[in-house]
């Protein structure tokens, strides 16, 4: 563990300290930390129950679709001042857009990005009025891997709530839009808009009219960041990969769409969550620290703080009776994927 990456789980560990008692659904709760024998330390956290939710199947409706939207509205509505005192990064809606702008800059310079997009995505950052926004806290990777689910019927998605949400590490204020990306560019349409109008209902602030059309363009700038990440790791595979769906995004987009909203139109990828045993752990060597919150029913697993690779890495939970028949918008157990570029 580099000591970046240490710094970033104490900061993380904090937050979610402050939102446990704040949310209506689980964050992970540290229970203690376990030194690594090379060098740092590991946050033992407690077992969340539920499963992660695939939004490609999300159903439209008054059931899971309208809950994600009350959730989401319950984080967005959260005091940013708590994201200060957490040591959480910040920004206002001008600096937010001039730090995409940046990012597209350094993309751009490794001439990986097709130039159709680029003109593209410059003309909507470089329009001032769809970036009127309030700064909002925000989980900043918000993906179905993120939100677990529990069923009230098992055979029927409709009926799901949102029991916890995971992966705080990229927590900020910032645009609320950011956690909407993976929904609008996965999630049917229908499906969308009853997260929507749930979200809209629940948040204290009206949301903006552009919020949709920036969440678009943040599901697309996602493969930015992958471009960056992987040239930031120097590696030549993972870069290759993106330039890949960079040009595929780019073949796909007709001219009519290209002046308009943007629309990713790559198929989703569902996401795994792998099950990992988890080493014992000797209770001598746990740093309990003085003050949690209450322990989540269930048991203990032990994940580690790392930098980000390439190919992206996600929390690990182990869904709840992995044995039984999964409604539609769920996902169960599945084998642990291969770690490809990209």
């Amino acid at each position: 563990m580099t000591a970046a990456a240490g710094a970033r789980m104490d900061v993380t560990v904090s937050l979610l300290g402050l939102l446990a008692r704040r949310l209506p659904f689980a964050v992970p709760s540290p229970k203690g930390f376990v030194a690594l024998k090379e060098g740092g330390r590991a946050a033992v956290y407690a077992y969340l129950v539920g499963r992660p939710l695939d939004f490609a199947h999300l159903p439209a409706g008054p059931g899971i679709a309208a809950e994600l939207g009350r959730a989401l509205a319950a984080l967005h509505n959260v005091d940013r001042a708590l994201f200060d005192e957490a040591g959480l990064p910040s920004y206002d809606a001008d600096t937010y857009r001039a730090r995409r702008l940046s990012d597209l800059d350094r993309a751009a310079a490794t001439g990986h990005v097709p130039t159709a997009l680029l003109a593209r995505w410059e003309r909507s950052l470089e329009d001032v009025s769809l970036w009127r926004f309030a700064p909002t806290p925000t989980h900043g990777d918000l993906s179905g891997a993120n939100v677990l689910a529990v069923f009230d019927d098992e055979s029927d998605a409709a009926t799901g709530r949102v029991r916890g949400v995971t992966g705080w590490e990229d927590a900020k204020v910032a645009d609320p839009a950011d956690d909407f990306a993976a929904l609008v560019t996965t999630a049917s349409p229908a499906a969308f808009d009853s997260v929507l109008e749930a979200y809209a209902h629940a948040r204290v602030d009206r949301p903006d009219k552009n919020l949709e059309r920036r969440a678009r363009l943040a599901g697309e700038l996602k493969l930015v960041s992958e471009l960056l990440t992987a040239v930031g790791f120097a590696d030549p595979g993972a870069v290759e990969a993106c330039a890949a769906k960079l040009r595929t995004l780019d073949a796909d987009i007709s001219d009519d769409d290209r002046d308009d909203v943007p629309v990713v139109p790559t198929a989703p990828i569902p996401h795994s969550i792998p099950t990992v045993p988890v080493a014992a752990v000797d209770p001598d060597q746990l740093e309990v620290p003085s003050e949690l919150p209450d322990a989540t029913e269930g048991s203990w697993t032990a994940e580690h703080s790392e930098t980000k690779e390439p190919s992206g890495t996600t929390e690990n939970h182990e869904p709840a009776d992995a044995g039984d028949d999964e409604p539609t918008a769920a996902k169960g157990p599945h084998e642990p994927p291969s770690r490809s570029a990209g």
